[in-house]
């Protein structure tokens, strides 16, 4: 059996060491975890009580809006906690929880925005088919796909790392607990366990990213042959997509996608598609998208209309 002698814990160094850049930090980030977690749990609340809004488009919306807020607290509170705190801890046990968690709804976002963009395709390429294709079961078992894609990515992820020896040192030039980092501590040789991390990860995101890229391109072509109406309609929601996929793709592609090796650079990088991607995901898909922004109105106009009526009522 593998020991790991006495390492019960990792020691985050986090973004910076500077006090007052630590105090700025923390300031940013909390208010975009607050905006993360109120703008996702609002479109999630939003499409659930708004009738109009019960297509496999929104379906799907829903569940990327889950995924990260979800994604989003695996995450952000430990880094929040850690620019307050001098020592910055993280029991070994705390360490795969947060690995587990990441990567489970972050490859199980990577696995559903393919099927966002199945969803758009059926929609502008066979209009007249999309309701029999896209229909309620066909969504629930693209979900569950996209989910155990997720489950067994995080799953080899975790089985590979609480195998290895930790025998010293114990800190991690990181602010969470990820793949690489981890593989830097370990006390033995992990270049194959490395190049299957490349295959489970970056290999993953690479083949993804690029049939995404493959499908909206089928996509833009087809809508040469649609009404101006139509085309404007289409290319809103579709634009709003490709900047969900490059926002989350590229900076995936650029950590996970080579040999195990740490740059200084990555966490900079982290930050885009860990901290930054959840908090734009609800601005992008509202701001950019009619349905949902008349939606909210009424939902907010119901709400108020309900709690005025409340206030008068008769004695």
């Amino acid at each position: 059996m593998i020991e790991r002698n006495n390492i019960t814990e990792f020691v985050l160094l986090g973004l910076t060491r500077n006090p007052d850049v630590q105090k700025a930090l923390f300031v940013l980030f909390l208010l975009i975890y607050i905006v993360t977690m109120v703008g996702n749990l609002l479109v999630v609340a939003t499409i659930i009580a708004s009738p109009s809004l019960g297509s496999p488009m929104y379906f799907f919306l829903t569940c990327l809006s889950f995924m990260d807020a979800v994604y989003s607290t695996a995450i952000s509170p430990k880094m929040l906690a850690d620019l307050l705190c001098a020592q910055k801890t993280i029991s070994f046990q705390g360490c795969m929880g947060q690995l587990f968690i990441q990567h489970l709804f972050g490859g199980a976002e990577i696995f559903l925005l393919p099927m966002m963009a199945y969803d758009r395709y059926v929609a502008i390429c066979k209009p007249l088919h999309y309701v029999t294709i896209m229909n309620r079961r066909v969504c629930f078992i693209l979900l569950l796909v996209a989910c155990t894609g997720g489950f067994a990515h995080t799953v080899v992820q975790l089985v590979f790392v609480y195998s290895l020896p930790f025998c010293g040192p114990n800190v991690i030039d990181h602010f969470i607990c990820d793949m690489y980092p981890l593989l830097e501590l370990a006390c033995t040789d992990t270049y194959v366990i490395g190049l299957t991390v490349v295959a489970n990860g970056g290999a993953i995101c690479m083949v993804v990213f690029i049939l995404l890229l493959i499908s909206y391109g089928v996509i833009l072509n087809h809508l040469k042959t649609q009404s101006q109406e139509g085309r404007r309609k289409a290319l809103s929601t579709c634009s709003s997509h490709i900047m969900v996929v490059v926002l989350f793709f590229v900076p995936c592609i650029f950590i996970y996608a080579r040999p195990v090796s740490n740059f200084p650079i990555d966490k900079s990088i982290s930050v885009v598609f860990m901290i930054i991607t959840p908090v734009l995901n609800p601005l992008i898909y509202t701001l950019r998208n009619s349905e949902m922004k008349n939606a909210m109105k009424r939902l907010w106009c119901r709400k108020l209309t309900m709690g005025g009526g409340s206030m008068h009522l008769p004695q």
